[in-house]
């Protein structure tokens, strides 16, 4: 299991791809090398051959049958066949064992050539009888021919074989080993760094002391500690964000709930008031529960929000000017003292399909907002309404006439706590607004905001799904 674990790791992969390609390297060296070796030896042997038998010619007697054959023994060869000025001239010979089974010509071989008459020479074990032939040392004449065995050229071209396969053995275990030592210093240690601090930071993610310090001087390992240390940066940051947003959300929902109580008991006593005789109580009074009404909702729907829940809208048809109208009725009082106008381009027919009570919030956010953005400049200004439709969609457009919204509220316009168009506000408004409007399918946009004023779309799909179609 140990050993399994250690060729699963960076290190031990690493050791045994080194040494296969060290051993494939050195396997391509020994090819030529075995091939070269063989032909220093047959070449040894034509120099030898060459020398006994110019020796013999210098001797103007005849030589013994013994010293001939110890010549060709120390020699290493059966016969010496010498051609000098045209002439073909057995200078040496003995008894041939068997018959000559092959030939060789190393006047002048390809490197092909070499390589698999040695594999040739090295695969068969016979001992067979060969003649090889060569140019003689110094031109001392034009050819020089000898008979040899190649069992004793076999032997030792295993053993040479053997002594290279052990330095290429001892080769690749050392350079193995050296880089081995190099990846662990330069590529493991490193990373075994940057898991311990991933390790570290996962324990205790809020605390900045675990964040690491880039320290490598390798390239890519240092952006890999950069971007480490950005992630934990940001992560951390959100954590801290996430964590004050969710004691925030239980402060509002304990708010909402005791808000809830008190606007149930303000219902009571406004539901009474609708009995009132007196005319401008009876006038005012179905404004008034109207917006108790909706101020319950809104606590109870601020309570599903800090559930992350947001009941999925009642659709139904009915027709946009009258919700307009009731959206712009409850916020003109307000925007009496800064001389703003509010414009209606709904046409008094058109209807459309959706929850009346999601839509009026988003309106009312919308509406609001505009209000409060012209009433911001203490100038005069327009908020404007209107409505149409197209084969796939009913849209609803809401500008204004005032500055604009800042860059900032631009970048994070749609979400919570970040999106504020106005000083104080929370930018709970635009949040919740476009999370009621892809609840219906639909999306929520900015068109544009610049000097000339700000104008939202709304945009509800005509598309009926199948759930609804059920429903």
């Amino acid at each position: 299991m140990a050993r399994a674990h250690f060729l699963n790791t960076l290190s031990g992969r690493f050791l045994m791809l080194t040494t296969v390609f060290v051993m494939l390297a050195e396997v391509l060296i020994f090819v030529p090398s075995v091939a070269g070796f063989r032909e220093d030896y047959l070449r040894l042997r034509l120099e030898r051959a060459q020398i006994a038998s110019l020796a013999l010619l210098a001797s103007e007697e005849m030589i013994s049958e013994d010293l001939e054959r110890e010549l060709l023994a120390n020699a290493g060869v059966f016969n010496v066949v010498l051609r000098r000025d045209e002439m073909r001239q057995l200078v040496l010979s003995s008894p041939i064992p068997s018959p000559v089974d092959a030939s060789y010509d190393l006047r002048d071989p390809t490197g092909f050539s070499l390589v698999r008459d040695a594999f040739t020479d090295l695969t068969d074990s016979r001992n067979r009888v060969i003649r090889v032939i060569g140019e003689p040392v110094r031109q001392a004449g034009l050819l020089i021919e000898v008979t040899i065995e190649s069992g004793p050229m076999r032997r030792e071209m295993i053993e040479y074989g053997l002594r290279i396969l052990g330095l290429s053995a001892v080769i690749s275990v050392l350079t193995a080993l050296l880089l081995f030592l190099a990846v662990q210093r330069l590529l493991v240690a490193p990373i075994r760094r940057v898991v311990a601090h991933m390790s570290s930071y996962a324990e205790a993610p809020e605390d900045a002391r675990r964040f690491i310090e880039p320290t490598a001087r390798v390239v890519e390992l240092r952006e890999a500690e950069d971007a480490l240390q950005s992630l934990q940066t940001q992560l951390t940051g959100a954590l801290r964000q996430k964590e004050r947003l969710a004691q925030l959300g239980s402060a509002v929902a304990k708010i909402s709930h005791d808000l809830r109580n008190i606007l149930t008991t303000a219902q009571l006593f406004a539901d009474r008031m609708e009995a009132s005789e007196d005319p401008a109580v009876k006038r005012a009074a179905p404004k008034l529960v109207n917006s108790i009404a909706r101020a319950v909702n809104l606590c109870e729907s601020t309570l599903t929000f800090g559930r992350a829940e947001e009941p999925p809208p009642r659709l139904a048809r009915f027709m946009l000017a009258g919700l307009v109208t009731e959206v712009l009725e409850g916020e003109r009082p307000a925007a009496e003292a800064g001389e703003i106008e509010f414009v209606i381009d709904v046409a008094p027919n058109l209807t459309i399909r959706a929850d009346s009570e999601q839509l009026h919030r988003v309106l009312l956010n919308l509406v609001r907002n505009a209000r409060q953005a012209i009433e911001a400049t203490k100038k005069a200004g327009t908020v404007e309404v209107g409505a149409g439709e197209d084969d796939g969609f009913w849209w609803i457009r809401v500008g204004d006439t005032g500055p604009g919204l800042p860059d900032r509220a631009k970048a994070h316009l749609f979400q919570p706590f970040q999106g504020g168009t106005r000083k104080g506000g929370t930018g709970l408004g635009l949040a919740i607004s476009a999370e009621l409007v892809r609840g219906h399918g639909g999306r929520l946009e900015l068109v544009r905001s610049d000097e000339d004023g700000t104008e939202f779309m709304i945009r509800l799909p005509k598309t009926v799904t199948q759930t609804e179609v059920a429903a």
